[in-house]
């Protein structure tokens, strides 16, 4: 499964290509308004980290970027929408692992391929998830929730920002390594997800750092671990779901990609954009301060990561035995 390690190691672009993609950067200027398509609410993780991305995007660029939320079926709404647009630089998607890596699998019918229907950009980043509890559940500890799931099988529900993401993927690893059977919910988003969870009308969630911590922070829900597999420096004395279950690990993962097609020249502009976005020390401590470890690379780059991810998650999805007609 993924790790932050593996993830930190994706492969930066190579001394010597530098300076071509900088040359092919050059070839291409925008010339109108740039639409980043969202597959989820407002105010979940993807959302805050485009937002995030999107101001110095926009000063690198030259025209105004607007972030557009299209939520629905895990990421697939958003996706066909870039995936019918011109390949002309104006309509890109901010991707992720479900999108581009489960839905594949999870789907049965999925109206286009993410590896040779859209374009592969840039990667974004990595955001941390954690599992959180409503204050008023008793669960203190992960060993906790797993006692009180296994003693009445089929009765706690846990909610995620959408079919085949990470937080989906998180409690179905949860139910298949720790034996127990839980309802999976579905929301059209972080920010839906969290007004239910808030209410108690889900007993948990794996949800990003950026949504849950302003909630743990000021007294709402409680968290419990974080699905890295080693201790996160943002939460050092929280523990890793790991800890009671070995070999536990989730990661979420951001990149942006484009309509099938889309020319070198306008690839190159927008990695080379989102390279200097990144390493941007505002940008950077402001993802920071949400979770999200920014990880650039290259366009190849992401196209094998993208192979990979969709690789290692199929076998997992299966295994889950959760489908979508």
């Amino acid at each position: 499964m993924l790790t932050r390690r593996r993830l930190a190691a994706l492969p930066l672009l190579a001394a010597q290509t530098i300076a071509p993609l900088a040359a092919r950067a050059q070839d291409w200027t925008p010339t109108r308004p740039i639409r980043i398509v969202v597959g989820f609410a407002a105010g979940g993780a993807t959302d805050i980290s485009t937002r995030t991305i999107a101001p110095k995007l926009q000063s690198l660029l030259g025209q105004p970027i607007v972030v557009d939320n299209r939520p629905g079926a895990g990421g697939n709404l958003a996706t066909e929408t870039v995936v019918r647009a011109a390949p002309d630089g104006s309509t890109l998607l901010m991707g992720t692992i479900g999108a581009l890596a489960i839905n594949p699998t999870l789907y049965r019918s999925l109206p286009f391929n993410p590896q040779t229907d859209l374009t592969p950009i840039a990667m974004a980043g990595s955001v941390l998830n954690v599992l959180v509890v409503p204050v008023d559940r008793p669960w203190q500890t992960v060993a906790d929730l797993v006692a009180a799931a296994r003693a009445r099988p089929d009765t706690l529900s846990y909610g995620s920002s959408g079919v085949g993401g990470a937080g989906h993927l998180a409690g179905a690893l949860l139910d298949q390594m720790a034996g127990i059977r839980t309802i999976h919910v579905p929301y059209r988003g972080g920010g839906p997800l969290m007004t239910d969870l808030l209410s108690g009308k889900t007993d948990f969630a794996f949800s990003t750092a950026p949504t849950a911590l302003p909630q743990v922070e000021g007294g709402r829900l409680r968290a419990l671990a974080v699905v890295t597999p080693q201790r996160s420096a943002m939460l050092p004395n929280l523990p890793t779901v790991a800890e009671t279950l070995p070999g536990y690990e989730v990661a979420n993962w951001y990149a942006l990609v484009g309509p099938k097609g889309l020319p070198a020249s306008i690839v190159a502009r927008f990695n080379t954009a989102m390279r200097d976005t990144m390493a941007d020390a505002e940008v950077r401590a402001h993802l920071a301060r949400h979770g999200v470890e920014p990880l650039p690379g290259s366009a190849e780059d992401l196209a094998r990561f993208i192979r990979v991810e969709t690789d290692k998650w199929a076998p997992i999805v299966r295994a889950s035995g959760a489908t979508v007609d």
